[in-house]
């Protein structure tokens, strides 16, 4: 019966620990009525034209959950004109994020954001213009030519790192388990049950 006991209380501290220091973020989207290309040029930061070549799901120690999108840029309204570029957006549902397809090109507007991670990234959601290119013949008529990339980028995969703090939550959780589990075997190897 105490093993039990202990057990559940070793899961309960651990349960907690990792609720509080790792909650999940919700959110709804709610977008507004759509603006015109013209404005949402003019409150983007970064405005292209895109084939994506990967999306990845990643999570961040805030709870955050996210798509990043790795895109081959082809023309370039606003923003770096760097030839590849990685987005974020949400991973679909309430979150208001856009559903990516590899191989496919997009006309994405884009702007920092912290609302999936804890620093400020590249963020396109569902409330912005951002669509198949094949649909943003209205969009590409207001914004031109645009100009080519003149930055040659190669960008890996950019993985989120633990914080110091992060690993030391993690360290001490894992020691609070191990911990636990060498107590009751010691006491089951002294009863002998």
């Amino acid at each position: 019966m105490r093993k039990r006991i202990a057990l559940l209380l070793m899961t309960f501290v651990v349960s907690s620990i990792l609720v509080i220091y790792f909650p999940s973020r919700v959110q709804a989207c709610s977008c507004a009525l759509p603006s015109s290309a013209q404005d949402q040029l003019s409150r983007s930061q970064a405005v292209f034209a895109g084939r994506v070549m990967g999306v990845k799901e990643q999570r961040f120690l805030n709870g955050g959950m996210a798509k990043a999108v790795r895109f081959e840029v082809s023309r370039v309204w606003k923003g770096e004109a760097a030839s590849e570029i990685i987005i974020y957006t949400g991973s679909g549902g309430g979150d208001c994020g856009f559903d990516f397809k590899e191989g496919q090109e997009y006309l994405v507007y884009a702007n920092p954001s912290s609302m999936y991670g804890d620093k400020e990234l590249l963020v396109t959601i569902i409330c912005d213009r951002t669509k198949q290119l094949s649909q943003a013949q209205e969009d590409l008529a207001v914004l031109g030519e645009g100009r080519l990339p003149t930055k040659q980028v190669n960008l890996a995969w950019e993985y989120f790192q633990l914080s110091p703090f992060s690993w030391t939550v993690l360290i001490g959780a894992a020691v609070v388990v191990i911990g636990g589990a060498v107590i009751l075997l010691r006491r089951k190897r002294r009863t002998g049950k």
